[in-house]
């Protein structure tokens, strides 16, 4: 049986009997999981030719600003709530104390949110530790463990529709 040692977010370093017993705790979700079945970013916007208006048009600062608001407000998938979950994705720092992170957002592409519009707020999620951790860079992709939580927060980078309580994270 091989060993593997993880580096938690509390800095202790926990001793597993396989690379798989770790994973084997937490559900991996993908990002589509995380949109409630049924819901369309598009819905209000059906219909309307975006390609006809000029970036200077006011109706397109109108259209963009109903889309935030759409995207803002966009709905989560409540059963999600209190899981233990793994999911992939870019990383983008919040609270930094100089190389090491404590608080960042995790989004499904990379560009989102240092690019507008940020994703809709189901598509962000705002990823918390206990402790500062290393490795954590802007749109490096990760690994996250942790347990999910609905929980909706506005930040400079966009809204985001949940929070992670992390335990772990490591590199894609």
């Amino acid at each position: 049986m091989r060993k593997l040692w993880i580096a938690g977010c509390l800095g202790m370093a926990v001793l597993l009997g396989s690379a798989n017993a770790w994973a084997q705790n937490w559900t991996e979700i993908k990002w589509q999981t995380l949109v409630p079945k049924g819901w369309d970013p598009t819905k209000e916007f059906k219909g309307f030719d975006l390609s006809k208006l000029q970036d200077s048009d006011p109706q397109a600062d109108a259209m963009l600003k109903k889309m935030r608001e759409v995207w803002d407000a966009a709905p989560t998938n409540d059963s999600l709530q209190g899981q233990k979950v793994r999911i992939s994705g870019f990383a983008i720092p919040l609270e930094r104390k100089g190389e090491k992170v404590k608080e960042f957002l995790m989004v499904p592409y990379f560009g989102a949110c240092i690019h507008t519009p940020p994703p809709p707020a189901n598509q962000i999620i705002h990823a918390k530790a206990p402790r500062y951790l290393d490795g954590v860079k802007m749109m490096l992709p990760l690994w996250v463990y942790g347990t999910l939580q609905i929980q909706r927060s506005n930040t400079d980078w966009g809204v985001s529709g949940y929070s992670l309580v992390v335990d772990k994270v490591e590199a894609y």
